[in-house]
C-alpha cells in the first residue's frame, strides 16, 4: 500500500521483540509441516509476488526472504525502499524499478525474460503487490503468455485495518484510493451509495493520503450520511499505530482539528438495512446532481432505489431548480 504522493517507510522491531536471525532466514524443521512449499524450490520461468511489511520489518516472512534471495531480479516500486528490506535480511539481489510510469513499457521485455527461464520477484513498497500498487499489467501479460505466477502472502494494510476496526469483517469491499478531487470523490461515493440501495451490504475500505483525510470524511458524511459507523487506521504495525472509531461526522470533526500523519486506511461500516425514505433519495440525488445532468442523476437514483424513473426525475428537477434559486 502507498499514499499517492508519499512512500511507505519501515520501522525496526520494538525492543521487546526477539532480534532478527540474519544468518539463516530459512524455516527450521519445526516452523512448518514437511509438505509446506519452499520458495527456494520455485522453478525458473516463474513470476513471484512477494508481500513485504507495511511498517515493521519483523513482519517479513522467511519464505519472502527465500523468494527474494532466489530471484534473478527483484522488481520494486522504489529501489531505495526495497534496499532497506534486503539489507535487513542480508539479501544481495539485483533490483529494478517497476512503477506506474514505466510498467506498460517494461512488460514486453520482462515477459520475454520470463519465457527465457528467468525467475523474477515482484514487490511493492509495502504490503501485497497489485493492491493499489503497480504490477497488474505484468501479471496479466505473464498469465496470457502461459508463465507460472505464484505468491508469497503476508502483511496487508486493508485486512489488518479491517480486523482492528470493530466493523463487520465480511463481506467487505476494498476500493483503493478515492479520487483526489472533491467532485469526483463525491461522484464515486454516490455510485457506491447507489449500489448499497440496490442491495450491497459490506464494509467499505479505502486508502487515503493524510492531507486529504478530513476533506474525504466530510464528503463521505455528505453522501453516506453523518452517522454511519467508521474507523481510521493510521501507521499500522508501527510505533504510533492508532485505530480511531466513531461516526463519520465525529471522525471528520476530529481530523479537521487534528492533522493526521502517516499511512491511512479508512473504513465505512455497512449501510443499515432500511427502506429508502424521501430524505435518503434527496441525499443521493443531491450528490449525483453535483456531477451529473438531471436526467442521468435521476436514472442512477431510480435504479438504486427501485423507484419509477418519472417520479425520481421530477424530484431531481425540483432539487436542481432549488439550487439555481
Amino acid at each position: 500500500m502507498r499514499a499517492s504522493s508519499s512512500t511507505s517507510s519501515f520501522t525496526a522491531s520494538q525492543p521487546d521483540e526477539p532480534p532478527h536471525d540474519k544468518t539463516d532466514p530459512l524455516h527450521s524443521e519445526g516452523d512448518a509441516p514437511s509438505h509446506a512449499p519452499s520458495s527456494s524450490n520455485i522453478p525458473p520461468a516463474t513470476l513471484v509476488l512477494v508481500a513485504t511489511p507495511i511498517g515493521n520489518l519483523g513482519d517479513f516472512s522467511p519464505r519472502g526472504a527465500e523468494a527474494l534471495a532466489a530471484a534473478e531480479l527483484v522488481l520494486c516500486e522504489d529501489t531505495r525502499t526495497t534496499a532497506r528490506l534486503l539489507t535487513d535480511r542480508g539479501i544481495n539481489a539485483r533490483t529494478e524499478a517497476l512503477h506506474e510510469h514505466n510498467e506498460r513499457q517494461r512488460v514486453p521485455a520482462l515477459v520475454a525474460r520470463l519465457q527465457a527461464g528467468a525467475r523474477i520477484a515482484l514487490v511493492s513498497d509495502a504490503g501485497m503487490p497489485l493492491l493499489s500498487d503497480p504490477g497488474y499489467r505484468l501479471v496479466r501479460a505473464a498469465i496470457e503468455a502461459g508463465i507460472t505466477v505464484t505468491a508469497v502472502p503476508g502483511p496487508n494494510a486493508a485486512l489488518t485495518a479491517l480486523v482492528l476496526s470493530g466493523l463487520p469483517p465480511y463481506p467487505f469491499l476494498f476500493v483503493g484510493f478515492p479520487p483526489p478531487r472533491s467532485a469526483a470523490r463525491r461522484e464515486a461515493f454516490a455510485r457506491l451509495h447507489a449500489a448499497e440501495r440496490a442491495g450491497l451490504g459490506a464494509t467499505l475500505i479505502w486508502h487515503e493520503a493524510p492531507h486529504r483525510l478530513a476533506e474525504t470524511l466530510h464528503d463521505m458524511a455528505a453522501v453516506f450520511g453523518p452517522e454511519r459507523p467508521a474507523a481510521v487506521a493510521r501507521e499500522l504495525t508501527k510505533r504510533f499505530e492508532e485505530i480511531r472509531r466513531g461516526s463519520v461526522s465525529e471522525l471528520a470533526d476530529f481530523y479537521t482539528q487534528t492533522a493526521p500523519r502517516g499511512e491511512i486506511t479508512l473504513l465505512l461500516g455497512p449501510a443499515p438495512q432500511e427502506t429508502t425514505s424521501a430524505d435518503d433519495l434527496d441525499t443521493t440525488l443531491t450528490a449525483l446532481l453535483a456531477t451529473h445532468s438531471v436526467k442521468d442523476a435521476a436514472a442512477l437514483a431510480a435504479a438504486a432505489a427501485s423507484l419509477p424513473k418519472r417520479v425520481v426525475y421530477a424530484r431531481a428537477l425540483e432539487l436542481a431548480n432549488q439550487k439555481k434559486d
